[in-house]
């Protein structure tokens, strides 16, 4: 069984609702399945993670049927349980994936240490890089569950009855510690404290980055805070890239690889992350049709590139024009009013930018399959 079906399994939901979530998904399904099935063969289809094990235990089989009892609330824990349904089968394992072919792109170091020359590769990547690859799927999933907690003081009786969301709120905590305290345990069986410095600094930069994005009143958000997108890129990076690019760069310390190439791989994960965030922040702006009545987010990438070009107080009068009689935003005529000025066209810029940085750091490896896939995943996030 791969770790796809474990998590169907597992979690056992057969309702499943659109898409709520976006863990490493790109908008040409097509293109981007090919991608990722294509660097999956290279690897070695990793079946093997932590995760699996995990999510066949009996306490977490548990949680998935307790979640049932979320069906028919809004609770955000039950959109994360149909997503790892909805999304699995390209987007749950990509963190792990990009490592494991990070891994073998770099391959063996010339100076191999004397206890990794006594471990078995397996399609050119070490036991414990695999490992790694587990455990960075490990802690994006407890995070992913963690950011199902719903704040109580915001909740409507439409959104389901209190007891089911408080219930949730438990679940979403419990589980997610559950995940999270097997990653740690198996990031101390690395015995490597160099990747436990890592990966401990980037489970820290996710706990910081959620606090930057709690959501905020309206007005709060779009008002009271002018931010800029040197600020944004700072928050994107600890709660989308600090993870990833760590973890590119733990796999290279794991096979004792020199600083520069630390250096490089650390650099593909950040920009990866990056301009995959962008390409995520432009996609309400890219649709049609339907899109009109869907919301975004006023702190993402366009709207804050929008709000640099036109100024704070031009935002200001823009965001009172696009409120309707009962207050509430226009998120139609707002999208339009935004589309009108350069904000969507520097963020395609800049997402192509971080693409760029990540190919130039890619191709500083030997050139093989792996560093391909690897490209070929940088490529993808410019795919509007």
């Amino acid at each position: 069984m791969t770790l796809i079906g474990c998590r169907l399994s597992c979690i056992g939901l057969l309702n499943r609702g659109q898409r709520n979530i976006h863990m490493f998904s790109n908008t040409a399904p097509s293109n981007w399945n090919k991608v990722v099935s294509d660097a999956e063969k290279i690897v070695g289809y990793p079946t093997s993670f932590m995760s699996l094990r995990c999510l066949l235990s009996d306490e977490l089989s548990n949680v998935a049927m307790h979640v049932r009892k979320l069906v028919g609330t809004k609770h955000p824990l039950l959109n994360t349980a149909r997503g790892f349904i909805y999304d699995s089968r390209n987007n749950l394992q990509m963190r792990g994936l990009v490592v494991l072919l990070m891994s073998k792109a770099a391959g063996p170091s010339q100076n191999t240490a004397s206890d990794l020359i006594s471990q078995d590769m397996v399609c050119g990547i070490y036991p414990s890089q695999r490992n790694l690859a587990e455990i960075t799927e490990l802690i994006h999933t407890a995070f992913l569950v963690h950011r199902g907690v719903v704040n109580l003081k915001e909740w409507t009786n439409s959104d389901g009855p209190l007891k089911d969301m408080q219930f949730g709120n438990k679940m979403a905590v419990l589980s997610g510690d559950f995940l999270l305290a097997n990653a740690c345990t198996g990031l101390a069986q690395l015995k490597n404290t160099k990747v436990l410095g890592l990966i401990s600094s980037a489970i820290g930069d996710l706990v910081q980055g959620i606090y930057h994005e709690m959501p905020n009143s309206l007005e709060e958000n779009s008002l009271t805070e002018d931010i800029n997108m040197v600020t944004w890129e700072e928050r994107t990076f600890l709660s989308h890239g600090a993870l990833l690019a760590k973890s590119c760069q733990a796999a290279m310390e794991l096979a004792k690889h020199d600083k520069d190439a630390q250096r490089l791989a650390y650099e593909y994960g950040k920009h990866l992350s990056l301009g995959h965030k962008l390409n995520s922040d432009l996609q309400p702006f890219m649709k049609s049709g339907s899109a009109d009545g869907e919301t975004f987010s006023l702190d993402s990438a366009p709207v804050v590139l929008h709000r640099q070009i036109i100024g704070q107080k031009r935002w200001r009068h823009q965001l009172q024009q696009a409120k309707t009689i009962g207050r509430q935003m226009d998120y139609a005529k707002l999208r339009s009013t935004i589309k009108l000025e350069g904000g969507v066209t520097s963020t395609m810029d800049l997402c192509r930018f971080h693409s760029s940085k990540a190919l130039e750091s890619i191709q500083r490896f030997p050139s093989s399959k792996a560093r391909s896939a690897l490209e070929n995943i940088a490529s993808a996030v410019t795919n509007f």
